[in-house]
């Protein structure tokens, strides 16, 4: 019985290193962090472009403008959606827009402490639908019921 159990631990291969002592411990201590095998090192991480729209609040500044930014995020308590606001200062080189104007803020390099953003203006809905050609209720092609003859 003895030399049955005997022969069948021999037979047993444990292929782990830890069972004799092989792995140094200096190496278990902390995880290798380098290299990531789901990422190649040599691969540039790829960032979306930031661009945000808001409505200008302040334009007494040269070439800046206030830009007030309004989303829609949870609460954290409430979970009900409430309109969150921020302020960025962009930069405006032409001082084209003023306080109330609506403008496109797009990333760029640090322009000065609080400027990243570079203002751009946004076409506005009424002027898209004048580029198109054709009049408001009319995308379809078919004549309003004002426009037919009588």
């Amino acid at each position: 019985m003895t030399s049955l159990i005997t022969s069948s631990l021999q037979a047993l291969k444990l292929s782990s290193p830890f069972a004799h002592g092989s792995t140094p411990l200096s190496s278990l201590s902390k995880p290798n962090l380098f290299p990531n095998p789901r990422r190649p090192a040599l691969v540039p991480v790829i960032r979306a472009m930031k661009t945000m729209q808001g409505r200008v609040v302040c334009a007494t500044n040269d070439k800046t403008v206030a830009v007030e930014v309004v989303r829609l995020a949870p609460h954290p308590k409430y979970k009900r959606r409430v309109r969150k606001k921020k302020k960025y200062q962009a930069h405006d080189p032409d001082n084209q827009f003023k306080v109330g104007d609506v403008v496109r803020l797009e990333k760029s390099r640090p322009i000065s402490k609080t400027k990243s953003f570079v203002a751009l203006a946004v076409v506005s809905r009424s002027s898209r639908k004048a580029e198109g050609g054709g009049e408001a209720g009319n995308d379809l092609g078919i004549p309003l019921e004002s426009q037919q003859p009588a």
